[in-house]
């Protein structure tokens, strides 16, 4: 019997309560330069919301009970504001958890790092490809060390996929430098790793501080969208390394309803543990949540 199958006593879905671990906040400006981008890129049309009351109906209705947004910096001088924008964002909300962003041409890396932890944010977003820097670029070192100072896990666009097969910033084997670099660090690779799925699924093997989370890459649309197919990615991986992968959706900014970044992975003969592992219990661990129960995960 699949997840989608194995309903509760109340009817709802396995799926709830659950953690959306990347998703995406932007002020409104912002918000539109890049879906405008994206649709550029990819020929990609957006329709979900983009402000975050409306986002957040969204997320609640599917029964998310707390969510990650991430930001990321294009260029310099404009992180520290988004940073604290977010931060704004987060304090009008019970269910946003934010994440901070520097830029490796930023004066003062480790202060802007410093400043966001210090004002509540979970973790840092890095895009290399965006950013044009590897996940260890020696610009962001200050950064990098702050975050293992203060046990933030850092969160990477750090796989080819779906447009930078030919980016030098990104691949398995610059993330593997990280790794080695920064031990300590629980660092995600956004998008499964995708295309270098096999290689990644072995950095998380061999490393427990090596997260990757399933955005774009497990929807229901991934085959058209981004040329992947999940099915590739056997039950018997997601079982084994249940504790290494988590949920995530780049919500808003996806093509298709928000359903279809989780419709396969509940469609599979999962364990029950695995499920609430992929939905919920590694995403809190990774995020270093005190309890799970601040956000219904018992």
């Amino acid at each position: 019997m699949s997840a989608t199958e194995r309903q509760s006593e109340d009817g709802s879905s396995p799926f709830s309560p659950a953690i959306d671990a990347h998703t995406h906040l932007f002020p409104k400006r912002l918000s539109d330069a890049i879906r405008r981008s994206l649709t550029t890129e990819t020929g990609w049309e957006f329709s979900h919301p983009t402000a975050r009351p409306e986002i957040e109906d969204v997320l609640r209705a599917a029964g998310v009970t707390a969510y990650v947004a991430l930001p990321y910096a294009h260029k310099p001088g404009i992180a520290r504001g988004l940073n604290e924008w977010l931060r704004e964002q987060a304090a009008a909300s019970d269910v946003l958890l934010p994440f901070a962003t520097v830029h490796p041409d930023d004066d003062g890396v480790a202060d802007i790092v410093r400043d966001a932890f210090d004002g509540g944010a979970k973790g840092l977003k890095i895009h290399c490809p965006v950013q044009e820097c590897r996940p260890a670029d020696s610009r962001l070192e200050p950064a990098l060390e702050v975050a293992a100072a203060a046990d933030r896990p850092i969160t990477y666009h750090g796989g080819t996929a779906p447009m930078f097969e030919d980016s030098p910033y990104v691949g398995a084997d610059a993330f593997a430098e990280l790794v080695a670099s920064y031990p300590e660090l629980r660092v995600c690779c956004a998008h499964m790793g995708t295309y270098e799925v096999e290689d990644f699924l072995d950095l998380a093997r061999d490393h427990e501080n090596v997260y990757l989370d399933t955005t774009f890459a497990m929807s229901t649309a991934a085959t058209e969208t981004m040329g992947f197919d999940p099915s590739t990615i056997a039950d018997e991986t997601l079982v084994n390394l249940s504790e290494s992968i988590m949920y995530g959706s780049d919500f808003p900014n996806i093509p298709y309803p928000y359903r279809a970044e989780r419709a396969g992975l509940l469609a599979r003969d999962l364990p029950a543990g695995t499920v609430r592992d992929l939905f919920a219990r590694t995403a809190a661990d990774y995020l270093g949540l005190e309890s799970e129960s601040d956000f219904a995960l018992e």
